[in-house]
């Protein structure tokens, strides 16, 4: 079992940056694959950036590759989102999520485990 905690969110002008925090809970943190999603008014759960569980490995959705960047620390059981360049496109509630399988953790539908998600604004 894995509770997650996500901090950090809030508004922001366009061109300005953010970094999100994702505590996790459980001796097993280190052993999974872990990732940021997230979701705006009337639209999905989108796929944002993950790492592996060694961070050795990072995956990112097109539309934030070069702004956002994911990193982990297992020794705090935390992961980051740090956002920079943001974009009033980028408003949404962003979830942290965990799971296992590094395959699944880029898949919505087929994530473990959800945080209660943080909300960030990018004002124009």
């Amino acid at each position: 079992q894995v509770q997650l905690v996500e901090s950090g969110g809030g508004l922001v002008q366009a061109g300005g940056s953010l970094r999100l925090s994702c505590a996790g809970s459980g001796r097993t943190f280190s052993t999974y694959a872990m990732g940021w999603f997230r979701q705006a008014p009337g639209k999905g759960r989108e796929f944002v950036g993950a790492i592996s569980w060694s961070g050795g490995n990072t995956y990112y959705a097109d539309s934030v590759k070069g702004r956002f960047t994911v990193s982990r620390d297992n020794a705090k059981n935390t992961i980051y989102l740090q956002m920079n360049s943001l974009k009033p496109e980028d408003t949404a509630v962003y979830y942290c999520a965990a799971d296992p399988t590094l395959p699944h953790i880029v898949i919505a539908t087929k994530i473990d485990y959800w945080g209660q998600g943080t909300q960030v604004t990018v004002s124009s």
